[in-house]
């Protein structure tokens, strides 16, 4: 199983006092589930909360996240993998339709599929399970 966690800080605006507002912004994967979570602190006030959250993270997370540490590009590593075990790991990681499936399984074995570190690390995970080979690089986003 992996472990795979990125994270960001972020400062805004405490809307309590106006002091400043720290986030911790992160995605991590827990016992082969993709989580996100947000811890807040204002350093003038004691204005603090943390949520947490399972699936795709939030927009706000992601952007941040590829903003600070840039894309991952996930494709499979050779092009005579077979499509139905790509299939099903897509299907049952991200609750795709099949045509949808289809869809994401061609753009693995094309350009490849772009996200944050953490995403393509889990969605490799899912597909090494299925004995599909996929190679990981940093990409432009």
């Amino acid at each position: 199983m992996i472990t795979a966690t990125q994270g960001v800080k972020v400062t805004s605006t405490c809307a309590a006092c106006g002091g400043v507002l720290v986030r911790d912004l992160g995605q991590f994967v827990d016992r082969g589930q993709l989580r996100w979570g947000i811890e807040g602190r204002c350093q003038a006030c004691p204005n603090a909360w943390c949520e947490t959250g399972a699936g795709p993270a939030p927009q706000e997370i992601r952007q941040a996240l590829l903003a600070e540490h840039g894309a991952t590009r996930l494709r499979l590593a050779t092009e005579a993998a077979s499509l139905a075990p790509v299939l099903r790991a897509l299907r049952e990681m991200r609750h795709l339709s099949l045509g949808e499936a289809r869809l994401s399984a061609a753009e693995l074995s094309g350009a490849g599929m772009v996200g944050t570190s953490v995403e393509m690390a889990h969605l490799a995970e899912g597909l090494r399970k299925r004995s599909v080979p996929t190679t990981l690089v940093p990409s432009p986003a």
